[in-house]
């Protein structure tokens, strides 16, 4: 007589209109990530921003982002996770609108600060939902939509930033996120159904406070360095309370009956490798992204909304590999898939490297879209990778810590890629016969230097801060190449091949000292199958 089946394994009906709910909030998010660097250059001109300024209006909002997240997912397990994205929507809206109100560097940064603390709740949160309602079999379908999602707000947010920025002030990029951000509210209130874990702990404050502030300390550290010099008294200060703090965090958590930073998770393979790897990709994304608009506008010439049409071959590809890159995977397994896009990331930027002055935009273009290309194919198999070994009663503390991760990466690319162009391009930069002011403003970034040279009547120095800039950005580009590379050969190597996951998960790959729970938590094996996933 044939078994019947349990009601647990029957698909959730509502789940495809849950991730509709879920795309909508990402899109939001999306939209903001590269709005805000198509504005960078305009938003400095305005405000007399140098290039470490320009830092800290992106990276207050990544490190707030990375802080955030790590408390987000016990907040969503507790207070329910629909809650908490609304909640994070609507904290997203405040700080946009404080955005189009401010006209001043450290108010602009207030505002960043507010809109990550939005987003520091929207993004685990949502990551943490899929797994409640798919399966593995249709797990990387939803990731893939997720990523789509973001790929698609990337596009839609430079050429309509660009739009506005050409007929508006720059202020209007932050106009823009409110109607989409309330929109987003009003349809996870209704596609969304609202789930939780009423046994987790209370959101542990001292935690929260030591990730903060060693985050800021170390990204300080790096965008101040170039301006102060790496020896400088201040700068080792703030690497040495980095270390204190983070290190301080890490032996408090280790302590914690169930953590908040979920330390345990990483002595899993999965886990651990496809953190690695989407941390890796961040850290290359976001620093490109923060150097590239500045090229097409400050040295191509180009107005904002060129700039976000300049950009759409990078869109292009990354929407071509979220759709390819599940089905990829799942024929040929997770590993080859995510160490090939990082080897296309690091020829995409080692081709990049190799731009000179004069090349103008082709060649650009060509190797954008292997960008693109590359990081949706390691992006999307290593985040289903990590959600997939995530156990039922972790997956809000998981994904907050995966996508801390991805923040991290992402600040430190923007804070250490953009002070390695500051200095690259500060010794290049040739200010002979200028006045010891005016050659200190020159060399504060390449949009100064052009407004400078234009008051001045002085083509040369026009040219000048032109060759110094696109050596910045080589020189930043090799690196992420070289960045790129490393990541590749270490997936390689010690990600866990097709043959360590089981689809009914019969082994588990933490060990005979972990065999019953991650650290004393009492957590069931991540190995099992979780028969309530799709519930």
């Amino acid at each position: 007589m044939p078994a019947v089946p349990d009601a647990r394994d029957v698909p959730d009906p509502r789940r495809w209109w849950a991730l509709g709910a879920l795309v909508a909030a990402l899109l939001v998010l999306g939209f903001d990530t590269t709005i805000l660097n198509i504005a960078l250059p305009q938003m400095a001109t305005a405000l007399g921003a140098d290039t470490g300024e320009q830092q800290w209006i992106a990276d207050s909002y990544t490190v707030v982002f990375a802080a955030g997240m790590l408390p987000a997912g016990l907040l969503g397990d507790r207070f329910g996770r629909r809650s908490m994205l609304v909640a994070g929507l609507g904290t997203f809206l405040v700080g946009s609108v404080v955005g189009t109100l401010v006209a001043s560097v450290p108010l602009v940064v207030t505002a960043r600060v507010i809109m990550g603390l939005g987003a520091a709740l929207v993004s685990p949160l949502s990551l943490a939902v899929v797994p409640t309602f798919f399966g593995p079999e249709e797990r990387a379908k939803a990731i893939g939509a997720l990523s789509a999602a973001a790929a698609l707000g990337m596009p839609l947010g430079p050429l309509v930033g660009g739009w506005l920025l050409d007929h508006f002030w720059w202020g209007s990029v932050f106009l823009i996120n409110i109607p989409m951000a309330a929109i987003a509210m009003v349809v996870c209130l209704f596609l969304l159904p609202d789930t939780r874990d009423p046994a987790a702990p209370k959101v542990d404050v001292v935690s929260t406070a030591l990730s903060a502030g060693g985050l800021s300390a170390l990204v300080y550290g790096f965008i101040e360095a170039p301006h102060r010099g790496w020896s400088d008294p201040l700068i080792c200060t703030m690497f040495t309370a980095s270390a204190a703090l983070l290190t301080g965090l890490v032996l408090r958590e280790r302590q914690a009956v169930r953590p908040m930073l979920d330390l345990p998770l990483l002595r899993r393979p999965a886990f651990l490798w496809s953190a690695v790897t989407a941390t890796l990709v961040s850290f290359c994304l976001l620093g490109l992204l923060f150097v590239l608009p500045q090229y097409l506008q400050a040295v191509l010439g180009h107005d904002a909304f060129g700039t976000g049409l300049r950009l759409l071959p990078m869109m292009g590809g990354l929407l071509v590999s979220a759709r390819t890159a599940g089905p990829l995977a799942a024929r040929f397994g997770a590993r080859p898939v995510v160490s090939g896009g990082l080897l296309v990331i690091a020829a995409a930027a080692f081709w990049g490297s190799r731009t000179q002055l004069g090349d103008g935009y082709g060649m650009t273009a060509l190797w954008l879209s292997l960008t693109g290309l590359g990081f949706g194919l390691g992006i999307v198999p290593a985040m289903d990778a990590a959600l997939g070994s995530l156990p039922k009663d972790r997956e809000g503390t998981g994904s907050g810590l995966l996508m801390t991760l991805r923040q991290v990466g992402g600040a430190l690319g923007i804070a250490l890629l953009g002070s390695l162009l500051a200095d690259a391009y500060d010794d290049r930069l040739d200010t002979t016969g200028l006045p010891p002011d005016a050659a200190q403003v020159a060399g504060d970034s390449v949009i100064a230097a052009r407004l400078l040279a234009e008051r001045l009547h002085s083509p040369g120095l026009a040219a000048s801060a032109d060759r110094a800039f696109v050596h910045g950005m080589d020189v930043t580009l090799l690196v992420t190449a070289a960045v790129s590379l490393a990541a590749a050969v270490l997936t390689a190597l010690f990600m866990p091949g097709r043959g360590a996951r089981h689809p009914q998960g019969a082994q588990d790959t933490r060990g005979p000292q972990d065999a019953s729970g991650a650290a004393g938590t009492g957590a069931p094996a991540m190995a099992q199958e979780r028969p309530d996933a799709r519930q």
